[in-house]
């Protein structure tokens, strides 16, 4: 149980550290900061992959799961949103038919 309490400890000092530190980011920083979350979502994805190779209790399995889920949710919604991000930065240019029908 001492472990269990230990976890949940470092998890809200980390969650908060983090929360802590994410909200003073400047905007024109968020999408590199965006991309390196997301490299450390995929670890830790890796990392979860790795421990369900060993033998655990079933709390231990809906634990990781859970964890799992939620680093899988985070890389996905990270990419979506980098994404989007980038192409606000792309120009669109005009195809032949597209401009064709432009007044200049």
């Amino acid at each position: 149980m001492t472990e269990l309490a230990l976890m949940l400890v470092v998890f809200a000092v980390s969650f908060g550290v983090g929360y802590l530190l994410i909200s003073r980011v400047p905007p024109l920083l968020h999408t590199p900061l965006m991309s390196m979350t997301n490299a450390i979502s995929a670890v830790t994805i890796l990392g979860a992959i790795l421990l369900f190779a060993v033998t655990m209790s079933v709390g231990d399995v809906v634990i990781g799961a859970i964890a799992l889920a939620t680093a899988a949710f985070n890389l996905v919604g990270g990419f979506v949103i980098t994404d989007r991000m980038t192409k606000m930065f792309k120009t669109h240019r005009g195809s032949g038919a597209q401009g064709a029908g432009r007044a200049s």
